[in-house]
């Protein structure tokens, strides 16, 4: 049986050393993993600063397309403003024609 056992044990001592091996492997290619995940997060940072400038860029473009849509609206306003008055009163003369074209076949 000694022979047998120390076989036993040769096997498990050279399955202990594989698996100690495959363990050191795995460890060593997660460290390799957590340097390339630290690198990207550091290269995301750096992108940090040109992406808040870009968005403060956008958000003047928006205030300044707010602002002539504004203007714009207003400006329609007072031409619709102007239009009506310019109506009434071209209306209102030509009431006035025709009081004094009545008055002049009345003479």
């Amino acid at each position: 049986m000694s022979e047998s056992s120390t076989y036993f044990e040769k096997q498990r001592d050279m399955l202990i050393q594989e698996i100690g091996v495959s363990i050191e492997s795995v460890v060593y290619n997660l460290d390799i993993l957590n340097r390339s995940l630290n690198g990207s997060i550091s290269v995301g940072k750096e992108f940090d600063n040109v992406g808040r400038l870009w968005s403060h860029f956008y958000d003047g473009l928006n205030q300044l397309k707010e602002r002539n849509n504004e203007d714009e609206t207003k400006e329609n306003d007072q031409n619709d403003a102007n239009q009506e008055d310019s109506s009434s009163e071209e209306h209102e003369s030509s009431n006035e024609e025709k009081d004094q074209v009545e008055e002049h076949q009345e003479l």
